[in-house]
């Protein structure tokens, strides 16, 4: 079970873009995420008439690896680390350590 998934609101704990805040946009693969407005590269676009792409450099959002961010707990208003919890049903849920609430799902 992944403890980021996409929607949830992180916290850059590490790295050129620490302290910044934003929601997680997708998962590159196992270790990496985007998140918005984090990491940002700026990149040389091709034009494409057929796509209706002007050239020119392009501020693009590049992956951060997972162990650099973690989530946003708002009732705390800071940073959390992430811990899985089994219910009496069987069904896995995502906790924040420090208080043991529920993550819920963007």
């Amino acid at each position: 079970m992944n403890k980021i998934r996409k929607g949830d609101e992180v916290i850059v704990i590490a790295g050129k873009d620490k302290g910044k805040r934003g929601a997680v946009t997708r998962r590159v693969d196992g270790e990496h995420v985007e998140v918005e407005g984090v990491n940002l590269a700026k990149k040389h676009a091709k034009p494409n008439p057929m796509k209706g792409v002007t050239g020119g450099i392009v501020e693009q959002t590049m992956p951060i690896h997972q162990s650099n961010v973690a989530i946003f707990n708002k009732a705390a208003g800071k940073a959390d680390r992430v811990g899985i919890k089994t219910l009496q049903d069987g069904t896995r849920v995502r906790v924040f350590k420090s208080s043991g609430d529920e993550i819920k799902a963007a």
